[in-house]
């Protein structure tokens, strides 16, 4: 099986990303100034059934080890069928199968609609109840930004929010300052999060909008952790950050023939 990307999109000004059938997975997209906005391991395995280190993720339908289900789920590791695509947008579907029932008995169909122009990407994760019982999962797109120094990164917008802390034994405090600056393993969960974060660079700024999720996770492994990630270059940790739009904290339900949708928007 071939893991080099599936499709590319090409806006009219310049803009670009690029995607793999496995996951749904994008793993490149640079505005139309030609900077690349997200980040990438060279290490990443890029075998079949293995997640891609880097790009967006989906997780579905289990964040992390939450749950019974392999960690983050298995929608990252699993084939989608291109649906729809045109020079700056794509729209991918995965459903439930043998395989997905045999681990988790629900029936769903997911998709997941990418779209570039100028200085924005956005990318919606949707999922439908295909099946005759209620079903709860949750959900998150677990995007890593590229960044020059992450010492240098600073994120506003999440003062006041109440969080769990997974790198302090999950415990959970409130933000206290106006911006966040990286130290360290930071690995949190923002409960009830707004719908736009900026990331501060001295050279650049990325404004970060969700809408449908209800979270968000902010997540840098620091360069203990880093290193014992076998896909993930020596100091890797230092030129990426993810900020996940999820719905963590209150679970999605959904009745039999129900639709929710979430998405992220970035804007450099």
């Amino acid at each position: 099986m071939n893991l080099s990307p599936s499709l590319h999109l090409q806006s009219t000004d310049g803009a670009s990303a690029e995607i793999h059938a496995q996951g749904a997975h994008l793993s490149s997209w640079r505005s139309a100034s030609g900077v690349e906005q997200l980040f990438l391991s060279t290490r990443s395995a890029f075998a079949p059934g293995v997640a891609i280190r880097g790009g967006i993720p989906v997780i579905f339908p289990q964040f992390a080890g939450e749950g019974p289900l392999p960690k983050h789920g298995f929608a990252r590791s699993r084939l989608w069928t291109l649906l729809e695509q045109q020079a700056d947008r794509a729209r991918w579907s995965l459903e439930s199968s043998a395989a997905s029932l045999a681990i988790w008995p629900q029936a769903f169909r997911c998709e997941l609609a990418i779209e570039i122009g100028g200085s924005q990407l956005q990318v919606e994760l949707s999922v439908l109840n295909t099946g005759e019982t209620p079903m709860q999962f949750t959900a998150a797109l677990h995007t890593y930004l590229r960044v020059a120094a992450i010492d240098e990164v600073r994120v506003l917008g999440l003062q006041g929010l109440r969080y769990r802390d997974s790198a302090q034994g999950s415990a959970e405090f409130v933000e206290l300052g106006e911006q966040l600056a990286i130290v360290g393993e930071v690995d949190r969960i923002y409960f009830d999060a707004p719908p736009q974060l900026e990331l501060i660079q001295p050279s650049s700024r990325l404004l970060i909008g969700q809408r449908g999720f209800t979270d968000t996770v902010v997540w840098n492994p620091g360069a203990e952790k880093g290193a014992a990630l076998a896909d993930l270059e020596v100091d890797g940790y230092r030129r990426m950050l993810c900020i996940e739009a999820a719905t963590v904290g209150r679970p999605v339900h959904l009745a039999p023939g129900e639709r929710w949708a979430g998405s992220q928007t970035l804007r450099a």
